[in-house]
């Protein structure tokens, strides 16, 4: 355990004994609602008294522990003092029905507003946010946190050209080598080594399953709890995978799962370039032609949803996405691949002409609450 995460405990204790109830409206100007989900909200409000902006996070009481509200809250307000880190602003109170705390406010929404449906962000825009990432997410490292949640919809704007960016939402933050009950979720954000725990009772594929019959649903729920370590190698995966929605629009695969095929497709390039003694060879060439995996001796021998990349980006996907967890480049390790071309001529090119087109259709949230609203 580090002096951090021994630190973070010793505040959440403190501060439990001077938490104060107050009213939101008599000290914040409530002026719209920035995020919510199953933590709870985010609104923008104005100090009365100061008139500083602030988001206030709000926490509903009944389905959340004080220790854990304080524990994101201590930990945002002292151990997230990188600039690319959402900082605390050391207010924190309880309502009838919620906990509240407030925190910096990024006034130009997140990443996941501004990622093209299919087309991404510019190449310079991407490399500017992955050397931020990468810089936030060895600063909780170092510390001794992981933070489990990288996301585009936690990475939140400071400006329209993501200039400056901070990672945020801290609720899944955990020390590294807590013993965790491991959860596999049908997402490409989940790490492969999660299948392990696929179909179990913590899984999140259990719970949304509802063709599974009755007798199913209850041989899932007796099945045993799988406990892994929670390790920095998550958020590596994770970046990995942001970095692959910025550059394209879209994931390379739906879910990090054995049955899947574009998944499959990506391990079978990655086993290609792995040497005799585990070592990666981006420069292999293939031993034979095979026309299953779209691999040949004329072509770089890559995974078919990759080939829009130059071997510069391969090599930086390759690193961070490596299904060895135990091998997988830290993110402070990653930086050595920017500052290079990451896409193809021919793919910039497709990417400029898609641009002009997309203009007005809206970001990738625009798309999913246009799907959600049709499945209504």
């Amino acid at each position: 355990m580090t002096a951090a995460i021994k630190l973070l405990d010793e505040m959440c204790h403190l501060t439990a004994q001077s938490l104060i109830p107050m009213d939101t409206s008599e000290h914040f100007k409530v002026l719209k609602l920035l995020g919510e989900g199953s933590y709870g909200k985010v609104m923008l409000a104005l100090h009365r008294k100061r008139g500083t902006p602030m988001a206030l996070k709000f926490f509903p009481r009944e389905s959340t522990s004080l220790f854990s509200f304080l524990r994101e809250y201590n930990l945002s307000l002292s151990f997230c003092t990188h600039p690319s880190l959402t900082r605390a602003l050391g207010i924190a109170y309880s309502t009838p029905s919620h906990y509240v705390f407030a925190q910096q406010a990024s006034l130009f929404g997140d990443l996941y507003d501004v990622i093209l449906p299919e087309v991404g962000v510019e190449e310079d825009c991407c490399q500017r946010v992955v050397a931020q990432l990468c810089g936030a997410l060895s600063h909780l490292h170092t510390l001794g946190f992981v933070h489990r949640d990288v996301k585009p919809e936690n990475v939140f704007l400071c400006d329209s050209a993501c200039r400056w960016v901070k990672l945020g939402d801290f609720g899944m933050v955990k020390a590294t080598g807590t013993r965790v009950p491991e959860v596999w979720y049908s997402s490409p954000y989940c790490p492969p080594e999660a299948e392990i725990a696929r179909g179990n009772q913590d899984s999140w594929s259990s719970i949304n399953d509802k063709d599974s019959g009755f007798k199913e649903k209850e041989e899932q729920k007796k099945k045993a709890r799988v406990w892994g370590s929670v390790e920095p190698s998550t958020d590596s995966w994770a970046l990995g995978i942001l970095t692959y929605a910025m550059l394209t629009g879209s994931h390379p695969w739906a879910e990090t799962a054995s049955d899947c095929r574009a998944y499959l497709k990506y391990q079978e390039w990655f086993d290609r370039c792995t040497g005799p003694n585990g070592e990666l060879d981006l420069w292999a060439e293939p031993e034979n032609d095979s026309s299953e995996t779209g691999l040949n001796k004329e072509n770089f021998p890559v995974a078919p949803q990759f080939a829009c990349f130059t071997p510069l980006a391969c090599s930086f996907f390759q690193s961070l996405l490596d299904p060895r967890p135990n091998l997988r480049s830290r993110p402070e390790d990653v930086l050595r691949f920017l500052g290079g071309d990451w896409i193809t001529e021919n793919e910039r090119l497709r990417l400029k002409e898609e641009r002009k087109k997309s203009r007005g259709k809206g970001t990738l949230r625009n798309v999913k609450e246009m799907e959600g609203r049709g499945q209504r």
